[in-house]
């Protein structure tokens, strides 16, 4: 089944999304049911999603970035309101974060780099990883 394009590629978060998320070792982008994915094998992020529900209760976030969290930071971002368990990959560990609080110009996209780092790292082989750590990404300088 082909799914229809969700998204805008004139999006100005999704343009400034794809700079942090392709400079990470061997990330690719990919279009998965209609929306972007950031991969490295397999999927450590997507663009825009939704809740579980019927159609009164469903919440859709064009501008949600999905990702996995490392443990550390789980727990803050169930607290933190922008967050959601968006529907099909929340059982496997998603989460959301809704981007569109703020202007793309005024959101935290440090942070972005650090949630996409800890996803990034939980799905990239030991080579990519230690790439990573050498070369250092998006979210920091290599490790010393």
């Amino acid at each position: 089944m082909v799914h229809p394009q969700m998204f805008d590629d004139d999006d100005p978060y999704l343009a400034r999304l794809r700079r942090v998320a392709l400079a990470f070792p061997d990330a690719v982008e990919a279009v998965a049911h209609g929306r972007p994915t950031f991969r490295v094998g397999r999927m450590f992020a997507v663009y825009g999603g939704s809740t579980k529900g019927g159609a009164a209760t469903r919440q859709r976030f064009p501008h949600g970035l999905l990702l996995v969290p490392d443990d550390e930071d789980r727990a803050a971002l169930e607290e933190d309101p922008r967050c959601f368990v968006p529907a099909y990959v929340g059982p496997a560990g998603w989460l959301g974060i809704d981007l569109s609080g703020a202007p793309p110009a005024e959101v935290d996209w440090q942070e972005v780099a650090e949630l996409l780092d800890a996803s990034y790292r939980q799905v990239a082989t030991a080579r990519q990883v230690a790439r990573l750590a050498a070369e250092g990404g998006p979210a920091g300088p290599p490790s010393r």
